[in-house]
């Protein structure tokens, strides 16, 4: 069965930058629109970033707006977050999250039927 896996995580300080990756484990998969999660301790799954099949539509959470980009490679089936001037409130789990139905992205999980195990993200002060 295919899964996601995201890699990159990690621990940095504030102000740094940090490169989260997102592949599917099958070559034979197709993501769709493709889409970042996180969820920080004691709240809620939040929207972080999205970005549809061609890559020419991304939507970004207006809290990671202007610091973090999305990107994609069709060809070798990955997702990247490049994620600078990180602060104290991006730590979270951040979650891959793929539709194999749409190839329109939103911000709504809901439209995301496979998803990764989550990878920790931690900015120190």
């Amino acid at each position: 069965q295919v899964q996601l896996l995201e890699s990159g995580g990690g621990v940095v300080q504030a102000g740094d930058s940090l490169r989260l990756s997102c592949a599917a484990s099958e070559r034979s998969f197709t993501p769709l629109a493709m889409a970042w999660f996180r969820q920080a301790p004691g709240k809620e799954i939040e929207f972080v970033a999205a970005i549809s099949f061609m890559g020419a539509n991304k939507y970004f959470a207006d809290s990671v707006k202007g610091r973090f980009t999305i990107s994609r490679d069709n060809d070798k089936k990955t997702m990247v977050l490049q994620m600078n001037s990180a602060t104290p409130e991006d730590t979270a789990i951040y979650y891959c999250a793929t539709s194999r139905t749409t190839i329109n992205a939103r911000g709504s999980s809901r439209r995301y039927d496979l998803w990764g195990q989550g990878i920790q993200v931690t900015v120190s002060s």
